[in-house]
């Protein structure tokens, strides 16, 4: 009988970069920084890894990924990751997926989801009937700033705590308005910060990256590409039964 492939899931963060194989339980981590290449990036984990299996890779990267492609480079890391192989250093298949799509992935349950990553950054990604949709709303301007500059760690540190929770609320309202959402889930490091959640929202878990990383080798219906996975068995349940989970 063939043998499972297995996947070895590297979750790229401002902070640091995680990394999870199938079969195993425990992540593992070092520090990424503001002056991380892919090329320490890809040492630094086949060597945290080196005693694990693994026939495939999925990356999630803090920034724009279209049609599995890496288009931009991050702002919170070092530079030359547009055209990195990937594939050929690490000697394994790779796909590629923005880090909020990929934790967005992990905590998918049906309808329209919107996810939200508070971190160093500001990552978001929106789920529609089980096809992945990359977005990029950190850099748009926003009062003074972006909506980075604000629900970021920068914005954290500049305003305060009690600030910054009423900015996550403020914003999460526009865009429950705007996008007529089922459900929004608020992931990343500091969603932990916030003592009360907006309405309609429920708390993520980093840890679901590696779920989404391992979701995003498995068969998509209907031929869509890699980077934009329909999710099989959850993409047919109905909306309704995610508003009556998560709206209370």
């Amino acid at each position: 009988m063939k043998r499972a492939q297995r996947v070895l899931v590297v979750d790229i963060g401002g902070t640091n970069v995680k990394i999870l194989a199938t079969g195993q339980t425990a992540p593992r981590r070092f520090p990424s920084g503001p002056r991380m290449r892919p090329k320490q990036m890809v040492a630094g984990v086949r060597k945290l890894a080196a005693d694990w299996d693994y026939d495939l890779v999925s990356i999630g990267y803090p920034g724009v990924v279209a049609k599995g492609r890496i288009v931009a480079e991050p702002h919170n890391l070092g530079p030359g990751w547009r055209r990195f192989d990937f594939e050929k250093a690490f000697a394994r298949p790779v796909r590629i997926i923005n880090d909020a799509a990929m934790q967005a992935l992990g905590s998918y349950r049906g309808g329209t989801m919107l996810f939200l990553g508070l971190g160093t950054g500001l990552g978001s990604a929106l789920i529609v009937n089980g096809t992945v949709v990359p977005m990029e709303l950190a850099h748009l301007p926003w009062g003074e700033s972006t909506y980075e500059g604000y629900l970021g760690v920068r914005g954290l540190e500049k305003f305060g705590k009690s600030a910054w929770r009423k900015n996550v609320a403020n914003v999460v309202k526009r865009f429950v308005s705007a996008l007529l959402l089922d459900d929004v889930v608020l992931g990343g490091g500091n969603a932990k910060k916030l003592t009360k959640l907006p309405p309609g929202c429920r708390l993520g878990d980093n840890s679901l990256a590696f779920l989404g990383g391992y979701r995003l080798w498995e068969p998509a219906p209907g031929g869509r590409p890699p980077g934009a996975p329909a999710i099989p068995g959850v993409a047919a349940r109905k909306a309704g039964k995610t508003r009556r989970n998560t709206r209370r």
